[in-house]
């Protein structure tokens, strides 16, 4: 992985394609290339930013009207000019691009370097590059026949774009497990890992499915099949994204603007789902399979990452309003471990991408087992989407920032409407609490404005802690997932080491750590377990640890005991998570800027996780 941009076409191929890499920035990357190919097939390729590769191409020969480009997240060889992609293969007559994981390349190798191939890269990409020109050499075939041939064989994830030499109006591209949108211009074709790169051309798309090849040939219709040879029609799509929604407008960093969003993202995302005059929640994956949710004997919940925090945060809600036993899991780890699924159990998938790896594979475990899956995305057209017997989209638009702030507090929006909705069909929540809840989380938009107010007051809290080396996040009850996800934040881009626990845990092995040199913030609102946790302060206190609490506005007394304070207005305990993150995602923020780290491109991450 990462990055994937293709175009045939009329037009000039570099400008299209040196802009899409620009725009799949965002995703995390450690080298960048470009093939064009002309009178013959160039490639271009250097490790670092996208910007480099313009500079070390300001004087090669970039005519063409058909390419395609690569940004490189590294797994398989260090992040350097040769492994970078494209990747040629041996009589350089082929170039390809490739995210995912050939995971049976070191075998596919081994028969090639018998047969007298040799290899200048440690990459997988390259194995697969030079098994496709095998193929067709001994098979003597066609290009497109040799991929199918060689997906055949390879075992793992691909998205792949390949350029041939011979056939200057030819494009081939494949995937399994890594997303691959095709764009479909008035005469031409574009190729991207997601819509980004293309909204600019064309809002058509075409999303390839596993196991599916895409035969882009200039000026005729686009052709799919499967690696099986079984011809697909491809299904045409309209994007919704703008433009303006890929810009920072007027913001310094993507992650700020995506910060300060939140009041219209969270809007979106319960916008025609909230029903006020009637108070009744409306989401058409539980209407229609109501009986599911009634019935469930427990929900399962798979994610990664930040989406695992707001499957915590769901795990409290359902209990608590829906009355069904739930399990949070990592999709990681959940596949792997021989898990007990049953025909009633109901799986909700979270991912903001709709396209992490180990989420789809823990679906895809969940389906064979005969589960119901509720997909919960951000990405009309994503995996996850089209894996789902049904779910929801969070509405958050386009997240730029790899540290994901939008995207949670939508999840949570989301997850909160489907606790209510499931509770309201089941019957087991009191009318009077429904009301309180759903009038809340109607004003909690404004409510998240009130709290962007003290942007300035976070700022001023945050120079005092930039040079920190360590912190500790603490929260009890529906705030300890808020305290993960703050831990998680501050280490994802400020790279100072954050660990969140629940605060009665402290006693059991943190609280070693604390001494005058260790900030601690707690979420300390005004409900649930709030006598404890002012006693988990003070036992912080005692050890001259830091204190910089996240309180109800007027509370006076965790405000007294704290050393810095940043207060977010009164609302029910359960909706308290989306307030509370807000300033933890500003803190993070304004203490990565102190100390100069790129907070929308933070070193070794990717925004799309589609590697196992």
């Amino acid at each position: 992985m990462c990055g994937i941009v293709g175009y045939i076409g009329p037009r000039e191929a570099y400008p299209i394609l040196i802009k899409g890499l620009h725009r799949l920035e965002y995703r995390g990357y450690d080298s960048a290339g470009i093939a064009i190919l002309n009178d013959k097939l160039r490639v271009y390729k250097t490790k670092g930013k996208v910007s480099d590769l313009e500079n070390f191409v300001k004087d090669k020969d970039l005519h063409g009207t058909i390419g395609m480009a690569h940004t490189r997240w590294a797994t398989h060889g260090e992040p350097n000019d040769v492994n970078a992609h494209p990747h040629f293969s041996q009589s350089e007559s082929l170039a390809l691009i490739h995210n995912g994981i050939i995971e049976n390349y070191a075998v596919l190798k081994g028969e090639l370097l018998k047969n007298g191939y040799t290899f200048s890269s440690n990459t997988d990409t390259e194995v697969l590059i030079q098994l496709i020109e095998y193929i067709k050499v001994k098979n003597n075939c066609s290009v497109f026949d040799a991929v199918q041939l060689a997906l055949n064989q390879a075992v793992g994830a691909y998205a792949i774009v390949i350029i041939s030499k011979d056939d200057p109006n030819t494009l081939i591209a494949a995937r399994k497990g890594s997303p691959l949108v095709i764009g479909i211009g008035e005469d031409d074709f574009f190729l991207a890992s997601d819509a980004t790169p293309i909204i600019e051309y064309t809002k058509n798309v075409v999303y390839l499915d596993d196991e599916e090849i895409a035969i882009l040939k200039r000026g005729e219709e686009l052709v799919v099949k499967t690696i099986k040879n079984v011809v697909k029609t491809p299904m045409i799509h309209k994007l919704e994204m703008n433009l303006s929604e890929l810009e920072k407008e007027g913001y310094e960093h993507f992650m700020l603007k995506e910060i300060y969003e939140q009041p219209k993202t969270i809007f979106d995302s319960c916008r025609g789902r909230i029903h006020k005059e009637i108070h009744h929640i409306s989401l058409a994956g539980i209407i229609d399979h109501k009986d599911k949710f009634i019935n469930a004997r427990r929900i399962i919940i798979l994610a990664c990452g930040t989406s695992w925090h707001a499957g915590l945060v769901a795990e409290y809600l359902f209990e608590e309003l829906a009355k069904i036993p739930v399990e949070v899991e990592y999709s990681s780890e959940f596949r792997y471990r021989k898990p007990l699924i049953f025909k009633d159990d109901i799986i909700i998938a979270i991912s903001q991408s709709g396209e992490t790896a180990d989420t789809l594979a823990a679906i895809e475990l969940a389906k064979s087992q005969g589960a119901f899956i509720y997909g919960i995305c951000n990405v009309v057209g994503s995996s996850i989407a089209r894996a789902a017997h049904t779910g929801s989209f969070t509405h958050a638009g386009p997240e730029i920032g790899v540290a994901s702030t939008k995207a949670f507090t939508a999840q949570v929006a989301v997850l909160t409407l489907m606790a209510l909705a499931i509770a309201q069909e089941k019957g087991c929540v009191d009318n009077e609490l429904f009301k309180e809840i759903v009038d809340e989380l109607e004003a909690i938009p404004q409510m998240v404005t009130e709290v962007l107010k003290q942007d300035k007051n976070i700022k001023e809290i945050a120079k005092i802690f930039t040079y920190a080396r360590n912190f500790l996040y603490l929260g009890r009850g529906y705030n300890f997932p808020v305290a993960l996800e703050g831990a998680l934040k501050l280490k994802e881009i400020s790279y100072i080491h954050a660990e969140g626990y629940p605060a009665a845990e402290m006693k059991h092995g943190p609280i070693a750590l604390i001494d005058a040199e260790m900030p601690v913030v707690v979420i300390a609102t005004n409900q649930g377990t709030y006598e404890k946790v002012i006693s988990n302060i003070q036992e912080v206190k005692a050890r001259k640890g830091k204190i910089i609490s996240i309180i109800t506005k007027g509370d006076v007394t965790v405000k007294e005991l704290s050393d810095f304070y940043i207060e977010i207005p009164e609302v029910k305990e359960m909706l308290v998570p989306i307030l509370a993150t807000v300033p933890l995602q500003l803190l993070a923020y304004h203490i990565a800027i102190n100390r100069g780290c790129n907070v929308d491109q933070p070193r070794n991450l990717a925004k799309s996780v589609t590697v196992e």
